[in-house]
C-alpha cells in the first residue's frame, strides 16, 4: 500500500470516498503478498494491484460497490474458484482480500496513516477482517498514540500492544482475538499492516557504479546515502534526486550511523585505505547485506588485510565479495542489477538460478 498512499491521501483529504482492496492472506504461488493494495476512487480511477493483473477486473467491481456505500467484504480467489479462474488466476495460488470503503467519516485515522508514512515515521494499520466485530473497522497505531477504533476498548488495547511490539520489525499479517481482546480466543481476525521506515542503503565510493547502485536502491524502496571522503566526487549533482550525499571518511561516517538487520552496505571504493577500516566497522555491526566491489585478487588481498586487522572467520563470512551475482555484467547499470539481484535473493532466500532450472512454487515461503 505504501506506493499508492500519496494518491489515497489526496482522495481522503478531498473527502472523496474510495474502495480499498487489501491482500490479507495468501497461499501457495500467489503473485502478491499480504499488504498489496488496489483502490478505486473518483471517476473510477484505479491505483495499485492485488494480483499482478489476474483478478483486478473482479476486484474493481467489488471496490466500486463498497465505495458507493456497500458493506466491507472478505473475498477469496483461488485456483479452485471457478469465478476466479474465469478472470485469470491460473497461477495455482489463493488470495484473500478485504474490500472496504474509506472516507473521513468511516475511517478517521486514515489521514494519520498517510501523514506518518510520508514523514517516515513507524505506524501500523489494524483492520478487522472477520468475526463478531464490524468488518472494515480500522485502528491506526503509532508509538505514542492511536487514531480510530475497532469497536471495543479491550480489543483496541490488545491490538495496540501487539502492533507496537512488532512495529520495529515491520510485521504484517493476521492476528486473532476475542471480542474484547482476549488473547486465548480467536473469534475476531485483525489484519496488522506495519509501515516501518524504509530500510537504509549505504553506498561507499562516489564512482559511476555508485550512481547506478544508488538509483536502483532508490527504486527498490531503500533510503540511500552515498559517502566518499573526496568532496570533488561527493556532490549531489552526480546522483539521483532524493539520494543523500556525504563527504566524509567512510569509516567515520559509518561509526556514527545507526544500522539494523535491514540495512544494506555496498563498498565500491576498492582501495585498502578506505576498505579495511570501513569493512572492519561494517562486519561487526547489524546489517542485512555487506558487499564489496573488486576482482578476486583484490578480494584475496582485502580478506588478508581484514584478518590481520583482527576480524574472525565468522565476521569475514558475512562479506559478499566480489559483489553481485554472476550475470556477466559490464556497464555500471548492469553491475547495479547484479548487486540488486544478490540483495533480493539474500533477502528472500532465492538461489539466483534461472526459474526454468528450478522446481516448486515461484514465490516460496509466502503465507499469512
Amino acid at each position: 500500500m505504501r506506493d499508492v498512499l500519496p494518491v489515497l491521501g489526496r482522495w481522503y483529504a478531498a473527502g472523496a470516498p474510495f474502495g480499498l482492496a487489501t491482500v490479507v492472506q495468501v497461499s501457495r504461488s500467489a503473485p502478491r503478498g499480504p499488504g498489496a493494495a488496489m483502490a478505486v476512487g473518483p471517476g473510477d480511477e484505479v491505483v495499485g494491484s492485488v494480483s499482478g493483473g489476474c483478478v483486478e477486473g473482479a476486484v474493481f467491481e467489488l471496490a466500486q460497490e463498497t465505495a458507493a456505500g456497500g458493506e466491507a467484504r472478505l473475498e477469496t480467489f483461488g485456483y479452485s474458484d471457478e469465478d476466479a479462474f474465469a478472470v485469470g488466476l491460473t497461477c495455482g495460488g489463493e488470495i484473500t482480500l478485504l474490500v472496504r470503503a474509506v472516507t473521513p467519516e468511516r475511517d478517521p485515522g486514515f489521514g494519520v496513516l498517510v501523514d506518518s508514512v510520508a514523514a517516515g515515521e513507524p505506524v501500523t494499520l489494524a483492520t478487522v477482517t472477520d468475526g463478531p466485530a464490524r468488518r472494515g473497522a480500522a485502528l491506526v497505531v503509532r508509538p505514542d498514540r492511536t487514531a480510530g477504533t475497532l469497536g471495543a476498548s479491550g480489543l483496541d488495547a490488545a491490538v495496540t500492544s501487539d502492533a507496537r511490539g512488532e512495529l520495529a520489525l515491520g510485521a504484517t499479517g493476521l492476528r486473532h482475538y476475542g471480542p474484547e481482546g482476549q488473547r486465548r480466543e480467536d473469534s475476531v481476525s485483525v489484519f496488522l499492516q506495519s509501515f516501518a521506515p524504509p530500510p537504509r542503503m549505504l553506498v561507499f565510493g562516489a564512482i559511476d557504479y555508485a550512481a547506478a547502485v544508488a538509483r536502483i536502491g532508490d527504486f527498490l524502496g531503500y533510503r540511500v546515502t552515498v559517502c566518499d571522503a573526496r568532496p570533488v566526487f561527493a556532490t549531489p549533482r552526480r546522483f539521483p534526486d532524493g539520494v543523500e550525499v556525504v563527504a566524509q571518511w567512510p569509516h567515520h561516517y559509518l561509526r556514527d550511523t545507526d544500522t539494523d538487520e535491514r540495512t544494506v552496505i555496498c563498498v565500491l571504493t576498492h582501495d585498502p585505505k578506505f576498505d579495511v577500516p570501513l569493512l572492519t566497522e561494517a562486519l561487526r555491526r547489524p546489517a542485512a547485506y555487506i558487499g564489496a566491489m573488486g576482482s578476486r585478487r583484490t578480494h584475496t588481498d582485502r580478506a588478508q588485510r581484514l584478518a590481520e586487522a583482527g576480524l574472525t572467520d565468522h565476521e569475514l563470512s558475512r562479506l559478499r565479495s566480489p559483489v553481485g551475482l554472476d550475470l556477466g555484467a559490464r556497464t555500471p547499470e548492469e553491475v547495479a542489477v547484479s548487486v540488486a539481484a544478490e540483495i533480493v535473493a539474500l533477502r528472500w532466500g532465492g538461489t539466483g538460478a534461472p526459474l526454468t532450472a528450478t522446481e516448486g512454487a515461484v514465490h516460496p515461503g509466502r503465507s499469512s
